[in-house]
């Protein structure tokens, strides 16, 4: 099973040069440790959350400064820009990493960086289809012809190709259940969190992903990523206590979060945002433990770790090592060594 780190959190308290020379601090020991990746969150127009609104820049930059490591998007907002520009500079980031870039790619469940780019939510759905189906093609690097509803294409080809045939590996986040089996039908891997479901509903969820995904003829069972909030410490109950305040505030900010756009076309019926924003303020710290996050000891982990890799079927762990951004970076530091040096070798 691979283990990757997601950043996207920007530390509070940080001036933004600071936070990204702190982003390039954690890829550098993910590098050193042993970690098999590290994945970029984008989020537009939050300058008090995160600096990462352009993770093509910041893959590229960690990328060249890295020799061993993957960097992947997670995700890319693929209705916000043009898809030729996107196949141009995910193949050159691709050419640059010899092959190290991983394609995670979604169109948000918000619709903030859509009202801010001029760009209707309610067309994000069918924007992302008719985007992955030019990039596709474009990395082809043949000239063809493309009639869509929001781009055209006539007789272009793309260059360059990506260092990978025929493409980096693409990885598609879900949230909905009815996502979840179209990712599956298009053969593509899959990206889940825990943002908004506890353990359980998504591994309800993934069956209806594996399910699809032989209906639709592929072979094996796909592939999953599950990111989850981790933090390691000498002890269960330092695991607890010192996570607590930064978890605590991270799902009661996802919960404003989830009432973003409420009422606003294409984000879905208003109870339903209603119902899981009261879901999540209602949350308590017991219940985070059990069934949204990994936190504890190395041994802790260890055991957490592997009962949901084996429960879910996943390919692959992305952990959030700070999410709410109140963990200090020597805590931070310590988690990461602890699952260096110490979960990763009995997971392998």
């Amino acid at each position: 099973m691979k283990i990757g780190i997601f950043l996207e959190e920007m530390r509070q308290g940080l001036t933004q040069p600071e936070a990204f020379r702190d982003v390039l601090r954690v890829a550098d020991a993910a590098e050193a440790g042993g970690l098999d990746g590290v994945w970029l969150g984008e989020i537009h127009c939050t300058p008090d959350r995160s600096v990462v609104s352009a993770p093509l820049l910041v893959a590229t930059a960690i990328a060249s400064r890295t020799r061993r490591l993957r960097v992947g998007t997670a995700v890319h907002l693929l209705p916000l820009n043009n898809p030729l520009r996107i196949a141009e500079e995910v193949a050159t980031l691709d050419q640059v990493s010899e092959g190290r870039f991983e394609f995670g790619v979604g169109r948000s469940g918000s619709p903030r960086a859509y009202n801010a780019y001029g760009v209707p939510y309610e067309e994000s759905q069918a924007r992302f289809f008719e985007a992955l189906d030019i990039i596709r093609e474009a990395w082809k690097g043949e000239p063809f012809t493309y009639r869509g509803r929001f781009h055209s294409v006539t007789n272009t080809a793309v260059a360059p190709r990506p260092y990978q045939q025929p493409h980096p590996p693409i990885r598609m986040a879900a949230l909905s259940e009815e996502t979840f089996a179209v990712v599956a039908r298009l053969g593509l891997q899959l990206f889940v969190g825990l943002r908004q479901s506890d353990i359980g509903e998504l591994a309800t969820q993934l069956k209806t992903y594996r399910r699809a995904w032989k209906e639709a003829g592929h072979p094996g069972e796909g592939s999953v990523y599950l990111r989850i909030p981790l933090y390691a410490a000498p002890s269960e109950r330092a695991a607890r206590e010192e996570a607590r305040d930064t978890i605590t505030y991270y799902f009661k900010r996802q919960a404003e979060f989830s009432m973003a756009g409420a009422g606003q076309a294409g984000t879905g019926p208003l109870e339903r945002k209603q119902a899981k924003a009261a879901e999540l303020r209602s949350m308590t710290y017991a219940h985070i433990l059990e069934h949204r996050v990994a936190f504890g000891s190395a041994a802790g982990l260890v055991e957490r770790l592997t009962r949901l890799r084996d429960e879910m079927q996943l390919d692959g762990i992305v952990v959030e090592m700070n999410p709410g951004g109140l963990i200090p970076a020597r805590l931070e530091t310590r988690s990461l060594r602890i699952l260096a040096d110490e979960v990763m070798p009995a997971l392998a």
